[in-house]
């Protein structure tokens, strides 16, 4: 490598921690060097690396009798990366961290002060904060002069009108906090900013994106900024998804209580990892696996799927007061042809046409010259966003973003 500075981004879950490493251009760009991951954290963890070309450039794997805890992983991961960096300068770490709250409308630079807001926030994403927290205490253990910036996937929806966060509960549950915050945030940015970039009308507009993944969401985005979504206080609420619900009645979780004797803890279970494509088909969280099944069960959980999307599109098109494009994005709506031609065929009455061979084959825009409504595939890339980010707050340009520092809390 060159001697340009770098950006490490991390992405931290239970049983994992995904990283990407951007390298800052001199004409003011980023590039994308290298990706990773530790898996198997718990139980066998490994260790891959692959070059931007996807060619591999490191595979470990630990057997069950080696010191193999997180921040031993993250030693060696780190000492990797500082090695394959060469002469290049580490110059922060940028984090992915999926509630921010009200406290955390912009991206900050990691202080203590921050940490303790996070603690705070863990109610909001149980499954996720615990994680991404204990990545950026064990990176500061090793590392303390290191800067980390995170970087909120709540943020892009903080400034909703008040009609699209708020719930119908008592108002003194509101000013606690009980609102909609959303999630998906930096893809959602990401998509925008692109879209902006490639069809800069349309970026004016009433545009709806649907990030479809395991974990898939839905946002109205008016000339640029969030307007509703369909996640809510927390990332159970939406459509189906690989393993969590979506929208279901509340009564129904009172019913499981009262019924079932049901305590939070198997609420939790069921809400987290039994529901979703896996509850509905009792075969896969796959939406692969489900699309190549001959099982009516399988066909069943598309069908919701798609059904629900297109639900959602209408829906997030009536808060905005118009559509000027559907944009899909993420690992389904992104490689998935008949999912995207399903949630098309149901909004025909909005005058969406897709175009066969364009789905087929991934192209940029895949509705018809017919199409009333442009739909097209953008894809998503979270980790540049936080790298954009990270490089803002520490005050340099790149990829035309600002240099000025955001604010630090």
């Amino acid at each position: 490598m060159s001697h340009n500075d770098a950006y490490l981004i991390v992405n931290a879950g239970s049983s994992s921690l995904k990283f990407s490493v951007f390298q800052a251009l001199e004409t003011g760009g980023l590039e994308a060097v290298f990706n990773g991951q530790i898996a198997g954290i718990g139980t066998q963890p490994s260790f891959q690396a692959k070059d931007a070309q996807r060619h591999v450039l490191a595979d470990r794997t630990w057997s069950a009798n080696e010191a193999s805890d997180r921040p031993t992983l993250l030693r060696f991961a780190l000492d990797w990366i500082t090695e394959r960096l060469g002469s290049a300068r580490l110059l922060a770490v940028g984090h992915r961290v999926v509630a921010g709250g009200r406290e955390f409308a912009h991206p900050v630079l990691v202080t203590e002060a921050v940490l303790e807001g996070l603690e705070r926030l863990v109610p909001l994403s149980p499954l996720h904060q615990p994680h991404h927290i204990a990545a950026i205490r064990a990176i500061r253990d090793l590392h303390p002069a290191l800067p980390q910036v995170a970087c909120f996937d709540s943020a892009f929806h903080h400034d909703m009108p008040l009609a699209a966060q708020t719930y119908a509960l008592p108002r003194a549950l509101t000013d606690e906090g009980v609102r909609r915050y959303g999630a998906h945030g930096l893809s959602f940015e990401y998509v925008a900013y692109r879209l902006r970039q490639i069809e800069p009308d349309l970026a004016d507009g009433h545009v709806v994106v649907c990030h479809l993944g395991n974990g898939s969401s839905l946002c109205a985005i008016h000339a640029g900024r969030g307007v509703d979504t369909t996640m809510g206080f927390t990332v159970l609420e939406g459509v189906p998804m690989g393993t969590r619900p979506g929208i279901v009645d509340p009564g129904i979780l009172l019913y499981l209580m009262r019924e079932k004797g049901m305590g939070a803890d198997e609420l939790e279970k069921l809400l987290y990892h039994q529901s979703g494509f896996l509850g509905v088909s009792g075969i896969s969280n796959d939406m692969r696996v489900l699309l190549e099944s001959d099982d009516p069960r399988a066909a069943e959980t598309v069908e919701l799927f798609c059904f629900n999307v297109a639900k959602q599109i209408g829906a997030m098109a009536a808060s905005m007061g118009g559509l000027d494009a559907i944009v899909f994005t993420a690992g389904i709506g992104e490689n998935s042809p008949p999912v995207r031609a399903r949630v098309g065929a149901k909004l025909e009455w909005l005058g969406v046409k897709i175009d066969q061979n364009a789905n087929q084959s991934k192209a940029p825009r895949i509705s018809s010259a017919s199409s009333r409504i442009p739909v097209l595939i953008i894809p998503t890339d979270e980790e540049r966003m936080i790298a954009r980010h990270t490089a803002r707050i520490l005050g340099r340009a790149v990829d035309g973003a600002s240099a000025t520092p955001a604010p630090k809390a």
